[in-house]
């Protein structure tokens, strides 16, 4: 019930060790693009967002940024901001300094004389970095380190029938062991939330349960529109889910067994060895896995019917399916057939070998979207450009 990884000077434990190249705004991105491809041992990722922004939406690109930044997977950051967006370069590296004390280095291109000056600043300060990461020796850490996110994107019946309930058990075994396990989709509680709020821990929490549901349904209905209008996605009614309530019921065994210990909004930042916790994203798979990521989930797990691509830049997801002939067509992407669930398979015996597979991938195990390069990556939105 262990694993290899490297303790942060903030006390908490990765399981990869790069360096981010964070980009401050959608200006940046292509900037940062060009650091990373660079230097090998950085990651980056395309920012659609960081200007033009309402406050509520700022603080949800805010609030990712500083997650990834601090995420223990990560050894240090390179911030790199344009120099008149929203998100200024004060403002987020003062929200990073809130959440860890790794190290941060500053280039804003603007004050840097443009592209080529603010690259080759850059590059210095990442190949520095990733030098000084080089030289963290892995060390042995017990289970209860591990914040997993769970996830599932493209589902189809399979996914509740087997994909999901392995999920669950993986998580009860995370929670017995001392760790912390998220539940997310807001949208995919719907018609399901009475069975989440039946095993709350507090009264608060049961209520910040029904909360999150009737906000979100509320939220779209003010702009005139249905979550049901689209929700279940067109892939899921041509897998064999018919309601998102019948989606729900599925998506919610991601969760196991155990109580429901703490609600958090979006992308905040999540208690290590808390048990199983909800995070109020949406059902979308990207934004999804981006909040629980800015949460320090180190690992994500995550299951589809239909079959999914999905990465991360920071974390690793395992990818697992319940739909042994998308197993089969999707080998290249996916890490586990859970289809075995369905035709008489052993839950427990699955459950263990799923632990020990998120212990291989914690101690340094490529998953298969790694291997490829998938890096994913979007941000929640409250509402249009300003």
């Amino acid at each position: 019930m262990t694993f290899y990884g490297y303790r942060r000077p903030d006390g908490r434990v990765g399981v990869r060790n790069k360096v981010l190249i964070l980009p401050a705004s959608v200006c940046a991105s292509d900037t940062t693009r060009i650091i990373s491809q660079q230097v090998v041992g950085s990651v980056t990722f395309n920012n659609q967002l960081g200007c033009s922004q309402v406050a509520s939406d700022q603080q949800f690109t805010m609030d990712v940024m500083a997650g990834y930044a601090a995420n223990p997977n990560i050894y240090g950051t390179v911030v790199v901001s344009l120099g008149c967006e929203n998100c200024q370069m004060d403002l987020v590296v003062k929200a990073i300094r809130e959440r860890t004390n790794k190290p941060i280095k500053q280039v804003i291109i603007q004050e840097a004389g443009g592209t080529l000056k603010a690259v080759d600043i850059a590059v210095r300060y990442a190949k520095e970095m990733v030098e000084q990461a080089s030289l963290l020796q892995k060390e042995e850490f017990p289970i209860s380190e591990l914040i997993i996110g769970t996830e599932c994107g493209g589902s189809d019946p399979t996914s509740g029938l087997a994909a999901n309930v392995l999920i669950g058990q993986l998580s009860d075994l995370i929670v017995e062991a001392g760790g912390t396990s998220i539940l997310s989709e807001t949208t995919e509680f719907i018609g399901a939330e009475h069975i989440l709020a039946r095993r709350a821990a507090t009264p608060e929490v049961r209520e910040r349960i029904f909360d999150i549901v009737h906000r979100y349904e509320k939220a779209l209905q003010l702009v005139g529109e249905e979550v049901r209008e689209g929700n279940p996605a067109p892939g899921n009614k041509a897998g064999g889910i018919t309601t998102l309530e019948e989606k729900s019921l599925g998506c919610i065994h991601k969760g196991g067994h155990t109580p429901v210990m703490e609600v958090y909004d979006y992308a905040k930042q999540v208690e290590a060895k808390k048990g199983l916790v909800i995070m109020d994203t949406p059902g979308n798979d990207p934004s999804s896995v981006a909040a629980m990521v800015a949460g320090g989930a180190q690992v994500v797990v995550f299951s589809t019917g239909r079959g999914s691509p999905t990465g991360n830049p920071i974390a690793p997801v395992i990818k697992i399916t319940g739909n042994r002939i998308t197993f089969a067509n999707m080998e290249d992407n996916i890490d586990v057939d859970a289809s075995p669930l369905i035709y008489g398979g052993d839950l427990k015996q699955m459950g263990d070998a799923l632990l020990q597979l998120v212990q291989e991938v914690a101690s340094g195990r490529q998953t298969k979207a790694e291997s490829l390069g998938y890096t994913e990556m979007a941000i929640a939105r409250v509402c249009n450009f300003v």
